[in-house]
């Protein structure tokens, strides 16, 4: 039986990649399940494995109070999705992250 040290939430919110490695991207996706320590989503391109990756997912709210969190983490798997052929499930780390406002 799987055991994990965090509790995942399944959640499908809009996330971008903004940053893999050191090389500025712009991809769109969403998530699949996000803990306190990482997170799982889909993805047009394979990042590189163990490589930095920075994203922000969309949290929502109302129009004067939208909320996104940018995270900064490492890529732990990428694999091919059920979503599609050219769709990656991507684990990364959440290691650091910042609240951002609508107008930031």
């Amino acid at each position: 039986m799987e055991q994990r040290r965090t509790r995942r939430f399944t959640l499908q919110l809009p996330v971008s990649i903004t940053r893999n490695g050191t090389e500025r991207t712009m991809q769109s996706g969403l998530t699949k399940n996000i803990s306190s320590g990482g997170v799982l989503f889909t993805a047009e391109k394979e990042p590189g494995l163990g490589a930095s990756i920075e994203y922000v997912i969309a949290i929502g709210g109302p129009a004067d109070q939208r909320v996104s969190l940018r995270c900064i983490g490492k890529v732990l798997r990428a694999n091919r999705s059920d979503a599609g052929e050219s769709a990656y499930d991507i684990a990364a780390t959440l290691e650091r992250y910042e609240f951002l406002h609508a107008e930031e």
